[in-house]
C-alpha cells in the first residue's frame, strides 16, 4: 500500500502536519527538512519558536545534529496569525511549549489555505500525553510520529526520560538532562523499578 504523502504546496487548501515523538527521535531534524523543501520550491517560508527554547540558539531553530533555520522567537502562539499573512508554508517548532491557542492559530491559518508544519513532544517525562499535542494530532491531515533508539537496550524508544530527580513538568535541556528510552526501560524518576 502505497503512503500518502503531503502535496509540496496548497492547492485552493490548506492542512496540518504534525512532527511528534520523544526527544532525540528526529523531529526538528524533519521539520528543517520539510522547510528547506518549500524553500528550494521558492515557496514562501516562516519559522516560529517559543522564547523558553533558547538550547542551542536564540533566533534559531536548531536540532540535536546541529543543523539550523532562522526562526522568529514569540512568547505567544497568537501572534503567528500577523507574523505569517504573506507566508505559504507555516513551520512550529517545539509545539507542546505553546497554549492551547495552538490549536485555533494552525486552523485559521491551514483554512486561509496554508500548510503548517508543528513539530512538538507528544508526552512528558512521565509519558502523560503533552498538551496541546494530543489536539494538534486530532486536528492534522498528515502525522509522522518518529521514534529514537533507546540507551539502555537499543530497542525503538518513544519515552523520554529525565535524568534528573526535579518534578517540574517543564524543564529545557538537551542530553545534559534527558535521553531516550523504551517503554521497558523509561522509569519516573522516584519512581524506578
Amino acid at each position: 500500500m502505497m503512503e500518502m504523502a503531503p502535496h509540496s504546496m496548497p492547492k485552493e487548501t490548506g492542512w496540518i502536519e504534525v512532527i511528534t515523538g520523544c526527544m532525540f527521535s528526529g523531529k526538528t531534524e524533519e521539520l528543517i527538512r520539510r522547510l528547506r523543501r518549500a524553500q528550494i520550491a521558492k515557496q514562501n517560508v516562516v519559522v516560529f519558536k517559543p522564547e523558553i527554547d533558547n538550547r542551542y540558539s536564540e533566533k534559531n531553530i536548531v536540532s540535536h545534529n546541529e543543523r539550523a533555520l532562522p526562526s522568529i522567537v514569540i512568547d505567544n502562539v497568537n501572534k503567528i496569525l500577523s507574523l505569517s499573512k504573506d507566508a505559504q508554508v507555516i513551520g512550529i517548532d517545539e509545539a507542546q511549549f505553546f497554549s492551547s491557542d495552538i490549536l485555533k492559530v494552525c486552523n485559521t491559518l491551514a483554512n486561509n489555505g496554508k500548510r503548517v508544519i508543528a513539530a512538538g513532544l507528544d508526552q512528558d517525562y512521565k509519558g502523560i500525553p503533552f498538551e496541546p499535542m494530543p489536539g494538534l494530532l486530532s486536528i492534522a491531515e498528515y502525522i509522522t510520529k518518529t521514534l529514537a533508539i533507546c540507551v539502555v537496550c537499543g530497542n525503538p524508544a518513544d519515552k523520554t526520560q529525565r535524568k534528573t530527580h526535579t518534578h517540574e513538568r517543564v524543564i529545557v535541556g538537551a542530553a545534559d538532562i534527558y535521553e531516550a528510552r523504551c517503554r521497558k526501560c523509561h522509569y519516573i524518576p522516584d519512581e524506578e523499578k
